[in-house]
């Protein structure tokens, strides 16, 4: 999981630091919104009481903001795609052993997105947390 920090995304966790006073370092975007992860015990603390947090990093940022417990392996990666591209569903998930697949049924479209703009974020998404490729069957 070593991915390099762009500068836009250290002022993102820099203001989600100074804000929530919790510490992470996974910052993405998905869909136009900012997705923060922080480990799983911390996610309701991160939000705040009544979504204060998340509100006013929105109103700060002017985008979405989403807080995500951080996957611990593998083993959570199919929580973790399925929160991120929530209120998407999809029909099936499995590991290959170097890529992820996910049915998308119906909603082939909406995980592909305009100009396939969703699915290249998704990928690269996925080679930061799990180092696989991602795949729509």
């Amino acid at each position: 999981m070593v991915k390099t920090i762009d500068m836009q995304e250290m002022r993102y966790l820099n203001l989600f630091e100074q804000i929530t006073h919790i510490s992470t370092r996974f910052c993405f975007k998905y869909n136009e919104s900012i997705f923060f992860c922080v480990p799983k015990p911390l996610v309701m603390r991160a939000v705040g009481d009544k979504a204060r947090n998340v509100r006013r990093l929105s109103e700060i940022l002017g985008r979405n903001i989403r807080v995500i417990p951080a996957p611990r392996g593998l083993q959570d990666a199919e929580s973790f795609i399925k929160t991120i591209i929530a209120p998407v569903t999809i029909r099936d998930f499995h590991v290959d052993s170097n890529e992820i697949v996910v049915g998308g049924g119906k909603n082939k479209a909406a995980l592909i997105g305009r100009n396939k703009r969703r699915l290249f974020e998704m990928q690269k998404i996925v080679s930061d947390f799990f180092g696989k490729e991602f795949r729509i069957a």
